[in-house]
């Protein structure tokens, strides 16, 4: 099994951040949970890919061209590849990938996790997604989440197909666990959703 981990190229403005990011990378790879992310050796994608390494766990990093040099690609993976574009390393992430899982990040970090999870709204994977809501960073998100499903932009089925842990253990156990709830791919139906 492999996580693709989403996460910020910078560390954030708390040591916890880099610290939670630590304790994930350690317990994928103690789970025997291979790691697939962005292929950086900065910010939380480092920790995350540094903290499995070091307890031998396979770490698969996927980078463009472009952002090589600006990223400073993680030279001591597992495998590192370096592809020609933003949508072909999303596209690899996805396919390299059993789950997602979105660390503190910025709108890059954002934009990865919705793209996955509207795939899996719209049955293209049965892959879990999830969110790592260390020390409450998602809540607003979460907060924002709930209000999309009263205005009926999301169905309620579908918002809970986003698993939410504050610890790896048991975001771990979701994640392995997870089986897509029955009749929610999406649909659009003629007078709303």
């Amino acid at each position: 099994m492999r996580i693709c981990v989403f996460s910020g190229s910078n560390p954030g403005r708390k040591p916890e951040y880099v610290q939670a990011a630590r304790e994930l990378g350690k317990a994928l790879a103690k789970a025997d949970i291979g790691v697939v992310y962005g292929g950086a050796s900065i910010g939380l994608m480092g920790a995350v890919a540094d903290a499995a390494m070091e307890q031998g766990g396979e770490v698969i990093g996927i980078i463009p061209q472009a952002l090589v040099d600006k990223e400073i690609a993680h030279p001591g993976l597992t495998d590192l590849r370096v592809v020609g574009s933003m949508h072909e390393r999303k596209a690899m992430m996805s396919e390299l990938s059993d789950g997602f899982v979105a660390l503190p990040g910025g709108l890059g970090t954002l934009e990865e996790l919705f793209e996955v999870w509207t795939w899996a709204q719209l049955g293209y994977h049965s892959k879990p997604c999830a969110v790592y809501n260390l020390g409450g960073f998602y809540d607003g998100l979460t907060g924002w989440l709930d209000h999309v499903v009263s205005e009926q932009f999301i169905k309620p089925q579908h918002r809970g197909m986003l698993i939410v842990e504050s610890q790896p253990q048991p975001l771990i156990q979701a994640m392995s666990e997870y089986e897509v709830p029955s009749g929610v791919v999406k649909w659009v139906e003629k007078e709303g959703l």
